[in-house]
């Protein structure tokens, strides 16, 4: 798929402000694979696609985890806003014949992100966190680490998700715990080279 029949398709499913924000994604993350060297086409494509299920029903989303063998039905008993991520990845495979299995990953992690993230999943996971019209505290801190060390970066924005989260006595996502572990490493290795 093109990155201009992806903006099409997007366009018209998206209402215009999560429209506006998938711009602002799709912006830095070909900032980011640039940056750390990604492959730029591959970046564009699964951040213009990283939010396509965004606004399905609990129904659709719920029916579609529990069709398929590679989502675990475990996410349903987090909050939904989580599940539009690996049924975003489903439906681009099946809806528009996406294989690349990167891509389908980056999409599938974004909200959670894991252990041991690819390059690519890094860098959409990111760009969905710093893009231009997000605003919230500790963001700006997240968007300096993104230039110079893109682990450390990732284990900023987690580390953030999880104190959030905490604080206000919601449930953490497994992955997203294994993603923290492997990622504050390298947070306190660049905050100590400060």
């Amino acid at each position: 798929m093109r990155i201009e029949e992806a903006n099409e398709a997007v366009q018209a499913i998206l209402p215009k402000k999560r429209y506006i924000h998938t711009l602002g994604v799709v912006e830095t993350a070909e900032k980011l694979a640039e940056r750390y060297d990604a492959n730029i086409e591959q970046a564009k494509l699964a951040a213009m696609l990283h939010d396509i299920a965004k606004y399905f029903s609990k129904e659709e989303l719920s029916d579609i985890i529990k069709r398929r063998h590679d989502i675990t039905n475990e996410i349903l008993t987090f909050h939904h806003s989580l599940w539009h991520a690996p049924v975003g990845a489903a439906y681009i495979e099946e809806k528009y014949h996406i294989t690349d299995k990167e891509v389908l990953d980056a999409v599938r992690y974004h909200t959670t992100g894991r252990q041991d993230m690819s390059l690519l999943d890094k860098i959409v996971f990111l760009a969905d966190y710093i893009e231009p019209g997000r605003e919230f505290p500790g963001v700006d801190e997240v968007r300096h680490l993104a230039k110079k060390n893109l682990d450390a970066a990732v284990g900023k924005s987690l580390q953030n998700t999880v104190i959030f989260l905490v604080e206000r006595h919601q449930q953490v996502y497994p992955d997203t715990i294994y993603a923290y572990n492997t990622y504050i490493k390298n947070l306190r290795s660049c905050l100590n080279e400060q």
